[in-house]
């Protein structure tokens, strides 16, 4: 799908992308990016009241310290999502009077990485358009093989809230991808349509830095931005799940329409021999996890933090290893009969659906919650994904 993540065709990021054809990180002047006086200003972005109570707020997924499950100690430790999060504001002032192809904002440190912004006035290799991108600042003096991996949110912000452009998008940068962006972010004829207020423009940008996990559903977004695209990209979730429920679904019907054998097969399972194999049906957890994360793990969808936070919910919801027995034995009864995940003790029993339990959590904690001041519009949707141009490395 089209979600902001997916991207353009690519080259080395290192060429023609600055000015008097320097590209990448490095100035005109050969000066390192992070000792480059930025133009413009730029500051933290600070909570607003409404931030601020949203964000004292703690879901299951929140809580630092204070995690249980079954990767409850490995996720108390080391960096939180929260600590690999910042947003930023960049007010560019006499806009209009503007002759450099290219301005960069002051250099800010996320995830204890140091990023800036980049901006085309009148467009990098395209005409008309304000292109916009994210870049690794120093990437040529970062150890050989580096890549920080990171969803971002950059925004043009409109006198009028609900007329901002937003766009989304996730990415591995690298050396060969060191900026990441827009080329045709907006085109110039409506950035005088409220989007200069005495002659500034305003951008914002939100950068998470994202440590995954590929042998299980991880946590990977700081509370406060994963509601916000929960609002933008629910439809999308629940489609992805619900196409993945519906897949697993049909392959039952299929079963279903030899009657004999469907009849012969629930026979059996009801059975006191059935009821036996099925209570000692186990398989790996890790294997499981690890197969759940390669099949819903994305690096170029968008969506895919979002899912990998509500299977992390899930599976926390699902895990009955330290249960006392007795209250355990409930979860095999009707109508519960399909949940026993335990990953503390390495087995999955009987059907395994955490994404239907994601699904609802991620609905419940999130998309229940509004913002009563909230100026983000849902995106257009064209059959039920976010249209927008895709993200592309700056250099071709």
């Amino acid at each position: 799908m089209s979600s902001g993540g997916s991207s353009g065709p690519r080259g080395a990021g290192g060429g023609g992308g600055g000015a008097g054809g320097a590209g990448g990180g490095s100035s005109s002047k050969g000066v390192a990016s992070s000792e480059r006086q930025g133009d413009g200003s730029l500051t933290v972005t600070p909570d607003s009241p409404a931030d601020a109570e949203w964000r004292a707020r703690r879901g299951p997924l929140d809580g630092v310290g204070e995690i249980s499950g079954p990767w409850g100690e490995e996720d108390s430790t080391g960096p939180q999502p929260m600590d690999l999060y910042g947003k930023f504001t960049w007010k560019i002032e006499n806009f209009s009077e503007i002759s450099k192809r290219e301005l960069r904002s002051n250099v800010f440190e996320v995830g204890g990485m140091k990023w800036y912004i980049l901006v085309y006035p009148q467009g990098c290799d395209v005409h008309n358009h304000l292109s916009l991108f994210l870049c690794v600042a120093d990437y040529d003096k970062l150890l050989p093989g580096w890549s920080h991996f990171a969803q971002f949110t950059i925004a043009v912000v409109n006198k009028d809230p609900k007329k901002s452009k937003y766009s989304d998008t996730l990415h591995r940068f690298c050396k060969k991808e060191h900026d990441w962006g827009w080329k045709k972010f907006m085109e110039l004829s409506k950035v005088l349509d409220g989007f200069t207020v005495a002659d500034t423009l305003v951008i914002k940008a939100q950068v998470q830095v994202i440590h995954e996990k590929p042998a299980r559903p991880f946590r990977c977004l700081e509370p406060q931005y994963r509601r916000e695209l929960v609002r933008v990209y629910l439809t999308n979730v629940e489609g992805i799940c619900r196409r993945f429920l519906e897949e697993k679904r049909e392959a039952l019907l299929k079963t279903k329409e030899d009657a004999e054998r469907w009849q012969d097969m629930r026979a059996f399972l009801s059975s006191e021999e059935g009821v036996k194999q099925a209570r000692q049906a186990t398989e790996r957890a890790d294997a499981l996890m690890k197969g759940v994360v390669k099949r819903f793990f994305n690096e170029k969808e968008v969506t895919s933090t979002l899912v990998m936070d509500a299977l992390y919910c899930g599976c926390l919801a699902l895990d009955v290893g330290d249960m006392p027995p007795a209250e355990a034995a409930k979860l095999t009864s009707k109508p519960n009969r399909a949940v026993w995940l335990s990953i503390s003790q390495n087995k999955v029993r009987f059907v395994f659906h955490p994404l239907r339990v994601a699904l609802f959590r991620v609905r419940r904690e999130d998309a229940r919650e509004r913002r009563p001041e909230r100026a983000r519009p849902a995106r257009p949707e064209t059959g039920g994904f976010p249209t927008r141009r895709p993200a592309t490395s700056r250099a071709r």
